[in-house]
């Protein structure tokens, strides 16, 4: 099932699954144009009951998302003009990590700046094993300016984060496994298969419970460990008198698969 695609980002719908493929030609590079297509794309698949889970990957077989538009910074005219641009890729991307799906990046290839940093505002990372990782920015004189300082030293560490953005080095797909950027390193063709593989094995959960998951480790993991619990407690609450948990329970008890309603 088709969405509503744009020039450089196109999506569709198979099994439960919103496929969302960046397609701008020769990198994938991320300019303004691709930035508001995507956000699109999540509106619009957040509102679709269809997709259960998404998977965002890169077209072709080299490249994830090599990064920001250079030619596009290299246009920037003033302080402000820049924070803007710093801004809209933010935006787009917090609306990735705070979407009520469950959402998995394939990384097919290099992955790198914003490119990185669009990967790690996705819940789960599967990586083809000649994908490579970085932070490249300071090499041109710039710095991550889509949540690279922010996100990067919550998934691998302040110290090697740190060592990461001041150098500017590529790393390797078990390098970013070893540190726990991703989640599996896999053939470097397989990616996209097992991202679907794994996305599956998640949309056959009940997704009031995938959601009511989701909010609790995404609001709770940065704040004190009471609030989080607080936060725990309430989703707990919410989805232990839904249909789906009931169903859970009763199909533990009868030794058979759910059949989850989604409510």
């Amino acid at each position: 099932m088709p969405l509503k695609s744009g020039e450089y980002v196109k999506s569709s719908i198979e099994d439960r699954l919103a496929i969302v493929t960046i397609d701008h030609p020769p990198v994938n590079a991320l300019n303004r144009q691709t930035l508001e297509e995507l956000g699109a794309a999540i509106d619009a698949i957040a509102a679709e009951p269809s997709a259960k889970v998404v998977i965002i990957t890169g077209a072709g077989s080299l490249v994830f998302v090599a990064g920001a538009d250079i030619k596009e910074v290299s246009q920037l005219e003033s302080v402000q003009a820049a924070r803007d641009m710093a801004a809209l890729g933010q935006r787009v991307f917090l609306k990735i990590q705070r979407l009520s799906k469950p959402v998995i990046a394939a990384i097919n290839g290099m992955c790198l700046g914003g490119g990185l940093e669009l990967a790690m505002s996705c819940h789960l990372r599967i990586t083809g094993d000649r994908a490579r990782f970085g932070q490249p920015e300071i090499a041109l004189g710039i710095m991550p300016g889509w949540g690279g300082t922010q996100r990067l030293p919550r998934l691998i560490g302040k110290a090697k984060a740190t060592e990461w953005i001041l150098t500017g080095e590529m790393y390797g797909a078990q390098e970013a496994l070893r540190l726990g950027l991703v989640n599996q390193v896999v053939p470097h063709d397989q990616a996209l298969k097992v991202a679907k593989d794994f996305a599956r094995k998640i949309a056959s959960k009940g997704g009031v419970a995938l959601t009511q998951a989701l909010r609790a480790i995404e609001e709770g993991i940065d704040g004190p460990l009471e609030a989080g619990l607080a936060k725990e407690a309430e989703a707990f609450g919410k989805i232990a008198m839904t249909e789906d948990s009931r169903e859970g329970v009763k199909a533990f008890l009868e030794k058979r698969q759910p059949k989850f309603q989604d409510r």
